[in-house]
């Protein structure tokens, strides 16, 4: 399309608006290069606006800060709206874990769904590790959590990382013929038979590491909330049929129980 056939004030508009975009740019590149001695490996699209005329927000994995536009002030810590009492950098992790787990190939899980079927809107990503206590728990009250309705969609993530014990016997259950049995074996402290196959445990595990898991089990939400340990199925119910009424503002998440 030529400038020529646009109607004059659409093409000052249009002029106005790349001309912003192009003043963006080079003030993403400004605040890039003055950051590049304390973040060298920062990357230009981890920086954006934020919320806060004159600030500007960065993210490495889960992890957030801001810069003032001329790169002289970095800030580490969240931003909260004071005024409708909004967490503005919780929220964003948020949506950051809804995307990448919307990237998740439904096959490389192990999903364990009400007689019903998984409902979205009731469908839990719980990072576990078989070794792991309170995760033990968790899935020893599985039918508690089908009976309320809750879709337990688990992940890998073996604290004692790759080349460990707990690593194979991830990935034994992975390349077992009946994955949800060896993966209830298991977690009851039964051997699970070596098994060589393709499996999804270290990307899952590096996934873990990118969302900022402290501990497992964690529980990410339909909202992309997270509940870090163990909470009991009656008060997982009760937390998911709360989003939706509310944003993520200051307040205490539930008791949880995690190792």
């Amino acid at each position: 399309m030529k400038l020529a056939s646009i109607p004059a004030v659409a093409a000052i508009v249009l002029l106005g608006a790349i001309a912003a975009a192009c003043a963006q740019e080079s003030e993403l590149d400004k605040i890039r290069s003055k950051l590049a001695a304390f973040i060298p490996d920062l990357k230009r699209e981890e920086i954006r606006p934020s919320a806060a005329p004159g600030i500007y927000e960065i993210q490495q994995g889960s992890l957030f800060g801001y810069v003032t536009a001329d790169g002289k002030y970095l800030i580490t810590g969240d931003m909260i709206n004071l005024e409708t009492g909004e967490h503005l950098t919780e929220l964003r992790r948020m949506s950051d874990r809804l995307d990448k787990l919307a990237a998740l190939d439904e096959d490389r899980t192990i999903m364990f769904a009400p007689a019903s079927g998984a409902d979205p809107k009731r469908t839990v990503t719980v990072f576990t590790d078989i070794d792991c206590g309170y995760c033990r728990k968790l899935h020893r009250e599985i039918d508690d959590y089908l009976a309320r309705g809750i879709t337990i969609r688990y992940l890998f993530y073996p604290r004692s990382g790759p080349n460990t014990e707990s690593f194979r016997k991830a990935e034994a259950v992975w390349c077992a013929k009946d994955r949800k049995d060896a993966l209830t074996k298991a977690k009851a402290g039964a051997a699970v038979p070596a098994t060589q196959c393709a499996n999804p445990v270290a990307e899952q595990y590096q996934l873990g590491l990118a969302l900022g898991l402290r501990g497992t089990p964690m529980m990410v939400l339909p909202d992309g909330d997270v509940i870090n340990g163990y909470v009991p199925a009656e008060t997982l119910a009760q937390r998911l049929d709360q989003i939706g009424k509310s944003t993520a503002t200051v307040g205490e998440q539930p008791l949880a129980q995690q190792d």
